[in-house]
Formats: structure tokens, sequence, C-alpha cells
């Protein structure tokens, strides 16, 4: 049986090995960039990666750390009726892809969250993304797969179970919205 100390342990490795600094750096500026223009992110992935993109979506129309004006953050995957429609008469791998065609404008960024990397749903909706000529973001492990390389910012967690991908995308996560109300709110 593994102990406590030894499950905190493999957490604290995890971001071993992980160069996301430049990355994070590049996806700060993105968003900066987006809001202080009025546009919007948008946010999508599946599963416990679907539950994170609402957690940021959150913290952006919220707030993160600091008491200031709501962020047009939109979680892609909080609508069941636009979700189930699309599926239903486009396929699952469009659910994305037709709403940020719906929802998104040039200049805006779009962040897809996916542990494999290969979640043809993310694939498509960054295909939409470059046509429209909006921003993407891949939160992606195990290597970055297709979503990295048609991502304009690559944010390649480490390799191995979901949960290990997981749990750096989270923390990612919150180091962008903390750096992104420190840009937007200085003086």
């Amino acid at each position: 049986m593994k102990s406590v100390g030894e499950c905190i342990a493999e957490r604290r490795d995890l971001f071993n090995g992980v160069a996301v600094e430049q990355p994070i750096n590049d996806a700060v500026a993105a968003i900066v960039r987006s809001f202080k223009a009025g546009g919007r992110v948008l946010l999508f992935g599946n599963g416990g990666s679907a539950a994170q993109a609402q957690h940021i979506a959150a913290e952006f129309s919220g707030r993160f750390l600091l008491e200031r004006p709501a962020w047009a953050g939109l979680a892609l995957t909080t609508d069941t009726s636009a979700l189930t429609a699309i599926a239903n008469d486009y396929g699952y791998e469009q659910v994305f892809a037709r709403q940020l065609r719906a929802h998104g404008r040039a200049g805006d960024v779009a962040i897809g969250l996916s542990t494999s990397g290969e979640s043809a749903n993310i694939v498509e909706a960054f295909q939409a993304a470059r046509e429209l000529r909006i921003t993407s973001i891949a939160f992606s492990g195990n290597g970055g797969g297709r979503i990295a390389e048609l991502g304009d910012i690559k944010i390649v967690g480490p390799s191995g179970p979901s949960w290990k991908v997981q749990e750096v995308h989270l923390a990612v996560g919150h180091i962008v919205c903390e750096l992104v109300e420190l840009a937007m709110t200085k003086p």
C-alpha cells in the first residue's frame, strides 16, 4: 500500500522534465490581448478535461484572486442542448467546432484540453479555430498528440495516466489565471 507521503512526492515530481514556462507566457499574452480587445476565451474538453475547462472559464468570468471586472471565459461543455443536438445531427467530433463557429470571432482564444492529445472533437475544433483566426492553446499530455500539432500554443504535460496530466493541467490553469489577472489589473 502507498503512503500519503509517497502520493505527495509523486505529485511533486509531475513537473519534472515538463517544459511549460514559455508556452504559459505565450498563453497569458494571447489571453490578455484577447480580453483587452473585448474578446473571449472559449474552453472545451472531455470528461475530467471538460470539468477543468469549466473550472478555468469560471475563474475568468468570476474571479481568481483579485476583485476585478468579469472577463468572457466560456466553457463549450455546459450547454447540453447544443452538445446533444450537434452530436446527433453532425457527429460527436463536431460538438466543439460547431460551437466555435457560432460563438468565436477572430482574436478570441480557444483552449482545448485532452490528456491524450488525440480527441477527435478537439482536433476538429482546432481546425475550425484556424479557419476563424482564433488563437488555439493545446493543453495535452503524452507527447502532445494531434492537438499539439494543430495548436498555436502547446502546453504539454507529462506522459502517463490521465490523472497525472490533469493535475498538471489544473496547476497550469491556475498559473495562467493568476498571471492574466496580474497583467490585466496592473496600473
